[in-house]
């Protein structure tokens, strides 16, 4: 099998423990976004966020109806817009701090010095996405990553937003493996051509399918594609 020369990693559940985003992240927004709406009225990111907040969801107040959308992991752009600024603060005073999975790290490390390319692709917002690997508790990790890709290119149950990826980037579809712990993203990017591998954390009760090739962690991912070991 010939190895991929693009690693097109997933957040949540891959590289980030679940719980970190649900019991840490998402709590964090819902309790400041109050406080944030009301600090920030004047910020014109904010006030874009919000009308975009209403158009979409007319006669509800926009406040309430993203606290809604935390309460159901809602992937929509103003909200993750909103979230990602919540977190900036909350990472400038050291309030948040993200915890990756023990193998994260070392792996990526041995697959960059091999010149992979890695990149990252979340509903989180791209700014989000820097938050989370600029504030690790092992530093910042931001300079292992090429690219970062948000909903801006799409959802990622859509084989159109892995379509726009391999065009934006010039990437050959059989040289990029996508990693992530949800089997309607890897069905999607498999439709777009790309290799696939489901993460199926132990830790985070993921239920692994028979559609994709299966690893715990990205150490077997790494033997499963022929990758550098560690």
């Amino acid at each position: 099998m010939k190895r991929p020369v693009v690693a097109l990693l997933d957040i949540e559940g891959t590289t980030v423990p679940v719980s970190f985003v649900h019991k840490v992240l998402f709590p964090y927004a819902r309790s400041a976004l109050p406080d944030f709406l009301k600090r920030e009225a004047g910020n014109p990111a904010v006030v874009a966020a919000l009308e975009e907040t209403r158009q979409m969801v007319p006669g509800v107040e926009p406040g309430k109806q993203l606290q809604d959308w935390i309460d159901q992991d809602a992937k929509v752009a103003p909200l993750k817009l909103l979230q990602g600024l919540i977190w900036a603060e909350g990472y400038a005073r050291g309030a948040l701090s993200a915890v990756l999975y023990p193998d994260v790290v070392p792996v990526l490390k041995a697959w960059k010095e091999a010149g992979l390319t890695l990149a990252v692709y979340s509903s989180g917002s791209e700014a989000a996405q820097k938050l989370i690997y600029g504030h690790t508790s092992e530093g910042d990790q931001t300079g292992l990553f090429s690219a970062w890709f948000d909903l801006a290119v799409g959802g990622k149950k859509e084989a159109a937003s892995y379509r726009r990826i391999l065009a934006q980037q010039n990437w050959n579809p059989s040289d990029v493996l996508f990693l992530s712990d949800v089997t309607a993203e890897l069905d999607a990017a498999r439709e777009a051509g790309l290799k696939t591998c489901h993460i199926v954390r132990p830790e985070d009760g993921t239920i692994a399918g028979e559609d994709h090739p299966v690893a715990a962690d990205l150490a077997k991912a790494s033997d499963l594609f022929g990758l550098p070991e560690i």
